[in-house]
C-alpha cells in the first residue's frame, strides 16, 4: 500500500519559518555562527525581528539559541533544513536541465517554489533528473533520507602558481558572479591552472587559452580538485 508524503498544506512550518533554518543551517555548514547579526544580514532583516523568531523557533525545537553566541539546528531543525536544501537544489536543476534556464537565473526562482511544492513532486522530479547528486553549482542535493555526500575540493584561493584544478563547486549564486564565470570560461567541470599570485590574495589564472585576474573574494568561493598536491 503506497502512502502519501508531507505537503504544503500539512507542514507547520511558514515559508518565513523554512528560510531562517535554512540560512542557519548554511551557516553552520560554513563553520560560522549562525549569531542575530548574521542572519539579519542574510535575510535583510532587523535584528529585533530576528530575535524574536529565533525565540519562537527555540520553542518549536527546531533551534538551540544562546544569546550573543548564536544558533545551532536540533535534530528537528536539522531535518527541516536539509528537506528545504533538496528541494531548492533539485528545483535548480530542474530549472538548468529542462527549461534551460542559466546558472546564474535559477536560484530567485528556486527560494519561491521550494515552499510551495510537496516532497511527492520533488522525489518524482528527483527520478526524472536520473537521481542527480549535485545542483548547477556543485553543491551536493540531499537524498531522500537527508543524508549529504561529504565533497573533498579544495578552495582555488588555496592553489600555488603553476598549479591546476578542476572546477567541482561553485559556492555562490549572486548572478553577477556566475555571469562574470561564464565570461572568462569558468565553471563545472572546467580545468584552472593558477599563473601567478597578485596583492591582497589576487590570482592570475588561465582557462584554456583565456587568462583572467579573480579577486580573492572570488577564488575562494571556487571548489576545486587538485590536479597537483597543495
Amino acid at each position: 500500500m503506497s502512502t502519501t508524503r508531507s505537503t504544503p498544506n500539512d507542514t507547520t512550518h511558514s515559508a518565513a519559518v523554512e528560510d531562517y533554518i535554512k540560512h542557519i543551517w548554511k551557516l553552520n555548514q560554513q563553520g560560522d555562527r549562525a549569531t542575530t547579526k548574521a542572519i539579519a544580514e542574510r535575510l535583510d532583516l532587523g535584528n529585533g525581528t530576528v530575535s524574536g523568531m529565533l525565540k519562537q523557533l527555540a520553542q518549536r525545537g527546531l533551534v538551540e539559541h544562546e544569546p550573543y553566541y548564536g544558533a545551532k539546528l536540533t535534530e528537528a531543525g536539522e531535518r527541516l533544513a536539509l528537506r528545504i536544501i533538496r528541494r531548492h537544489r533539485l528545483i535548480e536543476l530542474f530549472l538548468v536541465e529542462t527549461l534551460g534556464l542559466g546558472w546564474d537565473q535559477v536560484d530567485r526562482d528556486a527560494e519561491r517554489m521550494e515552499h510551495a511544492v510537496s516532497d511527492d513532486l520533488i522525489d518524482r522530479i528527483d527520478q526524472f533528473l536520473g537521481r542527480p547528486q549535485v545542483d548547477p553549482h556543485g553543491a551536493p542535493i540531499p537524498n531522500a533520507d537527508g543524508q549529504v555526500e561529504q565533497q573533498n575540493y579544495h578552495r582555488l584561493s588555496d592553489l600555488k602558481p603553476g598549479q591546476r584544478g578542476l572546477v567541482g563547486r561553485v559556492s555562490d549564486s549572486e548572478p553577477k558572479f556566475l555571469q562574470y564565470l561564464d565570461a572568462v570560461g569558468i565553471g563545472l567541470g572546467v580545468m584552472i591552472e593558477v599563473v601567478d599570485l597578485g596583492p591582497f590574495g589576487a590570482m592570475h589564472v588561465r582557462v584554456g587559452d583565456t587568462e583572467s585576474h579573480l579577486a580573492r573574494e572570488a577564488s575562494q568561493r571556487i571548489h576545486v580538485q587538485v590536479q597537483s598536491p597543495v
